[in-house]
């Protein structure tokens, strides 16, 4: 039987940063919030003390991160504004894809410093990561492989057209 290939060619970049990380480009996140070009950055969403974006890198497909505006690493950093606008986010978001990708759960946390698996260890962000039943098969197991099915332009467009016919923009 011939082996089939699995191309994956947006994760090279990550492969890329990862074994050689470069301190001039910063916090992404804090780029993202400063920067106004949204379907670029995959911000998804906006708030006053907190900002949601696609993970380039996801666990599956709609894996966001959402995170306070401001670059803080610790949770007993964050003030209640801060705190209750990014769990404020993380429920409308779970919401969100709920209706625009009907994922059977959910997988919502944060990785608190790099030994437990943060990769923007000074940013504090949380993941919301959809989950369907059977959605872990032989792909990551065997051959450290995510199988992402949608773009993250085409889920950016989804949800941010949701999220602006909720929002009444």
């Amino acid at each position: 039987m011939p082996q089939e290939q699995l191309w994956a060619p947006w994760r090279l970049p990550y492969i890329v940063s990862a074994k050689r990380p470069k301190a001039e480009d910063g916090c992404f996140l804090c780029r993202y919030r400063d920067e106004q070009d949204d379907a670029s950055n995959l911000v998804v969403l906006r708030g006053e003390r907190s900002l949601a974006v696609l993970n380039r890198f996801p666990y599956n497909n709609g894996h966001l991160l959402i995170a306070p505006t401001a670059h803080k690493a610790g949770l007993d950093e964050l003030d209640d504004a801060e705190l209750l606008g990014c769990m404020r986010q993380v429920t409308q978001l779970v919401s969100a894809l709920q209706k625009v990708l009907g994922p059977d759960g959910f997988n919502v946390g944060l990785n608190l410093g790099r030994a437990a698996g943060a990769g923007l260890p000074g940013h504090l962000h949380w993941h919301v990561v959809p989950r369907w039943s059977g959605d872990t098969n032989f792909m990551p197991v065997l051959a450290d492989v995510n199988v992402i099915p949608q773009s993250l332009a085409a889920l950016h467009e989804l949800l941010t057209v949701h999220l602006r016919s909720r929002n009444g923009s």
